[in-house]
């Protein structure tokens, strides 16, 4: 069964251009400077490592899990991902 598995994880050339240039650092997100800007709290939360609770809520494409992986990168941890159309929420 091995010989039909295709792990691309670990490689990264086989990774879509979307996750490529995907921001690691608040520096290189782009948008929500009321929150993000030198100086503003979520910036300083994030930049001391202290992550809080928080509701990212808004349309797709926005920025929503992009802003949830720069955060867990500040605050070394892990983004668990739960989708509520298949978790049955």
């Amino acid at each position: 069964m091995s010989n039909y598995t295709l792990d691309f994880s670990g490689d990264e050339d086989f990774r879509p251009l979307a996750a490529r240039m995907r921001p690691q650092t608040i520096e290189q997100y782009i948008g929500q400077q009321h929150i993000l800007g030198p100086g503003k709290p979520l910036r300083r939360a994030l930049e001391a490592g202290h992550v809080h609770s928080m509701i990212l809520w808004g349309p797709p494409g926005t920025g929503k899990t992009t802003l949830a992986e720069v955060a867990a990168n500040y605050a070394n941890a892990e983004v668990e991902r739960v989708s509520a159309v298949t978790s049955g929420v």
